[in-house]
């Protein structure tokens, strides 16, 4: 099961941008920072999350 946006209940991506890597709903485009969700990460979010090396909180 994917994560879900609390905005519109969209499915949330993993996005990665230069040295950004961040969460955004594939329906209505709301972009949220790691740590702002960091409580809620599913192990398939996770998964993916673990294949950066580091991730650069702004």
């Amino acid at each position: 099961m994917a994560m879900k946006c609390s905005n519109c209940e969209g499915d949330l991506e993993v996005v990665r941008v230069c040295r950004r890597v961040f969460l955004r709903c594939n329906w209505c485009n709301n972009e949220y920072q790691i740590h702002e969700v960091a409580d809620q990460l599913d192990e398939e979010t996770e998964a993916v999350l673990s294949k950066y090396t580091s991730i650069i909180y702004d």
